[in-house]
């Protein structure tokens, strides 16, 4: 079993002072004042998946500022620690370690990518330090030990929903290509596909993996053509944008959807024409009648310069849970405090519902489908869809 969670807390610098890597608040272990709480975080400032680490800073950046302005924690202001992963699992691990031998920092937030966050998993173990990730969404990220925690939900549970309901049902997909990242999330997601394909008869033609960092999928195009399905399913975040734009640079005018880039702006800036009638599936979308979500999708959008995505929720909500964690440690702050604290917590002060976890860590998350239609995102299908399907609608 887990343990329970945290308090709310907050200060940090402002986001016109991020460091050449992109941190807010201290850049590097150790800075800060005496009457501070530091978490550390990991992110991806740099490289591939640049634009998901700079959601974490600013959102999380938002989330510390507010909850400083409202007097921080127990007496204590809350200091974010950022550091540039790169997207990559060794570096993440290195930095996780930095952290763990510093005595100052109490938790880590991050990191973006599954296969990044197994890494630091066994780190924080050794010094029983909770890791909460905004993003990562394999099921044995959090099942690894009782320190490890996310928050976006369990990719078996998306990749099902998206073979099922996205394509089958609401596309009418009959025969599927797979493209698919080679990495602990990937393989994941196209195993859990694959698996619920069989299940209901959606007929699978053709499978292709890359690897991160690969940037010509022309031989995965030509492999895909011959098999001739009616629809191309990509599953990935950082080289979707290149995928589609090199699908349709071929002259196949293939449907398309994806799953792992949520409802990203810059796939959008990047593919234009390209994806228009890309589907996929989020757990998050802003209501336009709701006006506290969107003056919160208004504010990130100008201190980021792109819209935000479920990732930019959920790393704000983190930010806010690890705070009420702290909190509730009132003078008692301990690494192993802040972890149980988190274990345990309900919370529903953010913007993504009701957070409690599940003994393993994780939470289930429910899934609405996207079209992208005019350059812009617009709901197909709400959290009802599988009952509204169920009933024949």
């Amino acid at each position: 079993m887990k343990k329970m969670l945290s308090s709310l807390v907050a200060m940090l610098l402002s986001v016109s002072l991020l460091t050449a890597c992109g941190a807010a608040g201290s850049n590097a272990p150790g800075g800060g004042e005496a009457d501070s709480v530091k978490v550390g975080v990991l992110a991806p400032l740099t490289g591939a998946n640049a634009e998901f680490g700079k959601a974490f800073e600013v959102a999380m950046t938002m989330a510390m500022e507010e909850v400083n302005a409202a007097g921080g924690i127990n007496g204590k202001t809350l200091e974010l620690v950022f550091q540039d992963s790169k997207g990559d699992a060794k570096e993440s691990s290195d930095l996780c370690r930095q952290y763990v031998d510093n005595e100052d920092i109490v938790a880590v937030l991050g990191d973006f990518t599954s296969t990044a966050c197994m890494a630091d998993a066994p780190i924080v173990k050794e010094a029983e330090m909770a890791i909460l990730s905004p993003t990562a969404s394999n099921p044995a990220f959090t099942e690894m030990n009782d320190c490890t925690f996310g928050i976006i939900g369990k990719q078996d549970a998306d990749s099902r929903y998206y073979a099922h309901y996205v394509l089958q049902e609401y596309a009418g997909v009959d025969n599927v290509g797979i493209i698919y990242i080679e990495s602990d999330w990937g393989n994941v997601a196209m195993s859990n596909f694959v698996d619920e394909a069989g299940k209901i008869g959606l007929n699978i033609v053709e499978m292709a993996s890359f690897v991160q960092d690969e940037k010509d999928f022309s031989s995965i195009i030509t492999k895909m053509k011959a098999a001739n399905p009616d629809h191309i399913a990509i599953m990935d975040q950082g080289a979707t944008s290149q995928i589609i734009n090199q699908i349709r640079t071929s002259g196949w005018d293939v449907s398309l959807s994806t799953n792992g880039p949520g409802t990203s702006q810059q796939l959008i800036d990047l593919c234009g024409e390209n994806c228009e009638g890309l589907l996929l599936t989020t757990p998050f979308f802003f209501d336009p009648e709701n006006e506290k979500e969107m003056a919160w999708r208004d504010e990130f959008t100008e201190r980021a310069g792109f819209a935000p995505t479920v990732h930019s929720v959920n790393a704000y909500d983190c930010a806010l849970l690890i705070s009420e964690a702290i909190r509730q440690c009132g003078d008692d702050i301990t690494r192993e405090n802040v972890r149980d604290k988190l274990a345990a917590i309900d919370f529903s002060g953010g913007l993504t519902g009701q957070i409690k976890f599940d003994e393993t860590g994780s939470l289930d998350r429910r899934y609405i489908i996207c079209e992208i239609v005019d350059g812009e995102y617009v709901k197909r299908a709400g959290f009802d869809y599988p009952e509204q399907v169920a009933a024949g609608k």
